[in-house]
């Protein structure tokens, strides 16, 4: 399995800031439950990755 390697799977993610500093993305698909922390510049670092990502998604689609 690969990033393009499509699933018929229905999840949710919530991202938010935790009490203890930290930022987690939090995905829950059926029975999964995912916590992912982050310290804030490991998650300023992912913001950067998603927005290049969503960027080449934008230009493969013009």
């Amino acid at each position: 399995m690969g990033i393009n390697t499509e699933r018929d799977i229905e999840a949710n993610m919530q991202i938010g800031p935790t009490d203890q500093g930290m930022v987690r993305i939090f995905i829950e698909a059926g029975d999964i439950e995912i916590p992912m922390d982050f310290d804030p510049e490991e998650a300023e670092e992912i913001a950067e990755e998603i927005r290049a990502a969503a960027q080449a998604a934008a230009a493969l689609s013009r």
